[in-house]
């Protein structure tokens, strides 16, 4: 299977999907969570074809803006669907289906744009993985605090849509929330851990702000896990801790990248 049609291939299913979920919210019609696995399990093995053909290369890995942010996007989809068998968050899958859609699309058109190559070998992969292991973890905990955050203002205003009313209440979101956070924590700690571990330099000046970033992000959601279990942290703080932590990581993964691939050669 080629590049492109694994890529096509995973975006008609995620964008089926979407319509899926779509079509049950507008006809109140309650979804069919294993028929909504089933289509994203088979979307996540054709995008892994495609990720694959273009994540690795005879130089390394190929770790592009688009490629890291498809290979994101799967992960994120995979942590939900795994989730969703134990905990109620199918319902993020309407926001993560079609932000797979975008990237794995990007990561076929411009697949060698702003190429960053990293040597297959070696721990600095262990780094690397983690890294993006702890992102998609936290990826979703930004969405399930949008997801919160929208929740607990149309209950305050007693204007409750439909969409709303398919989440869980807001204490097993809140619970949700800060399970992600924790176990994303861990992860970004690990990451931190393993690039001071395996890294000649995690200050030097190309990835300087990087660390800087992911550090202040890192303590952050510390925190907010330290006022969950010692002040009782919840609702609005929790939200602003959150989304404040995930905009930091998200300058320091991505922001750089962008200036770095995009702007920075012209």
């Amino acid at each position: 299977m080629t590049a492109l049609t694994s890529s096509l291939l995973a975006a008609l299913l995620y964008l089926g999907g979407s319509f899926y979920q779509l079509r049950c919210l507008g006809k109140r019609l309650a979804v069919n969570v294993n028929l909504l696995r089933a289509i994203g399990v088979i979307a996540l093995i054709a995008h892994a074809g495609s990720l694959y053909i273009q994540l690795f290369t005879d130089e390394g890995l190929s770790l592009g803006l688009f490629n890291t942010a498809s290979l994101v996007a799967w992960l994120v989809i995979a942590i939900t669907l795994l989730s969703s068998l134990k905990a109620p968050v199918a319902s993020l899958l309407l926001g993560l289906f079609p932000l797979a859609f975008i990237t794995g699309l990007l990561a076929w058109l411009f697949p060698s744009h702003g190429t960053t190559l990293v040597p297959a070998g070696g721990m600095l992969v262990v780094h690397v993985l983690l890294s993006i292991l702890a992102y998609g973890i936290l990826t979703i905990a930004a969405f399930q605090a949008s997801l919160l955050a929208i929740q607990n203002y149309q209950l305050k205003h007693k204007r409750p849509t439909r969409f709303i009313r398919t989440f869980p209440p807001l204490q097993t979101m809140e619970r949700l929330l800060f399970q992600f956070l924790l176990c994303g924590e861990v992860l970004l700690t690990l990451a931190l851990i393993s690039g001071f571990l395996f890294l000649d330099n995690m200050f030097a000046q190309n990835v300087a702000h990087k660390t800087f970033l992911s550090c202040v992000a890192w303590v952050v959601f510390g925190i907010l896990l330290w006022g969950r279990h010692f002040r009782g942290w919840r609702g609005s703080n929790a939200i602003r801790w959150t989304l404040a932590g995930f905009l930091l990581l998200a300058l320091a993964y991505f922001g750089s990248k962008l200036v770095r691939e995009f702007l920075l050669p012209y």
